[in-house]
């Protein structure tokens, strides 16, 4: 079947199989490797990506599901000159990561978080990330960075 989407700002138009999920048509068909596979079951949020400006777990989507959407990865966030997101920068200033690979899934998340909840607290940030998982960094340098890169955004 084609689906066609805006991922990053560039029309993709792919001809996959019905049951291809949304994270296998990113990486696979688009390799944009960015977008992690962790738990296959939309546990980790490591394949977290914004679809129409909403954090969504792409292995718990369905390409066909997107038809039409607009799609923004982890590749998509830095401006073109290299300049991280404001997001970015805070986990990369704050130490919000180690590993890594959470991160992507988890500045996707947190740029959501701050959307919706603009003045949220480090309880209400740790609720709101409940469902990205980071095996590393115990969370509080990732609070940190989402308070740090809420300040940052709202700035912008």
């Amino acid at each position: 079947m084609q689906v066609t989407f805006t991922v990053n700002g560039q029309r993709a138009s792919l001809d996959v199989a019905p049951n291809t999920l949304l994270v296998q048509a990113l990486r696979e068909h688009l390799r944009l490797t960015g977008t992690h596979v962790g738990c296959d079951t939309a546990q980790c949020g490591a394949c977290t990506v914004l679809l129409n400006g909403a954090a969504v777990k792409s292995c718990n989507l369905l390409a066909a599901q997107a038809d039409g959407a607009e799609i923004t990865t982890i590749e998509g966030l830095a401006a073109a000159d290299g300049t991280l997101h404001p997001m970015q920068a805070a986990f990369k200033d704050c130490h919000g990561l180690q590993c890594g690979f959470c991160t992507p899934g988890m500045v996707l998340s947190a740029i959501d978080l701050c959307q919706r909840h603009p003045q949220a607290g480090e309880a209400e940030i740790r609720e709101q990330l409940e469902g990205n998982l980071c095996r590393c960094t115990g969370y509080q340098n990732i609070v940190r960075a989402v308070q740090q890169g809420r300040d940052a955004m709202t700035k912008a």
